[in-house]
């Protein structure tokens, strides 16, 4: 994994998180792995890789924070229309650059934006 799809992948969970989809801690810990072997370096990311098992509920914190230090924190809209419809986008863009499956990319807008 490069350095850009690592802080992409990051991204990526941010919003997914934003939007109330639910992330794992494993998976936020796995994040911050991959983003350390791919070179990006910063404190709060090494803390976040190398959490253990027990310590697993550390991990949404941690994980605000390494977004927060790259300026990836992202903010759904307050209004609740208005965060249906960037999910929508979102969903629709990931949809456009072949990353996610048009089905399942479609069953996500009528399931959880519809």
């Amino acid at each position: 994994m490069t350095r850009d799809a690592a802080l992409e992948q990051l991204s990526h969970i941010a919003r997914e998180r934003a939007f109330g989809r639910r992330v794992g801690s494993d998976q936020l810990i796995q994040a911050g792995l991959n983003a350390l072997i791919a070179g990006v370096e910063i404190p709060s990311l090494a803390m976040l890789a190398g959490l253990l098992r027990n310590e697993e509920p550390e991990a949404p914190a941690l994980f605000d924070q390494v977004l927060e230090e790259f300026g990836l924190l992202f903010h759904s809209p307050a209004a609740p229309r208005a965060a249906k419809w960037e999910m929508a986008y979102w969903v629709a863009g990931q949809i456009a650059d072949g990353t996610l499956d048009p089905a399942a990319g479609t069953h996500l807008i009528w399931a959880d934006v519809a």
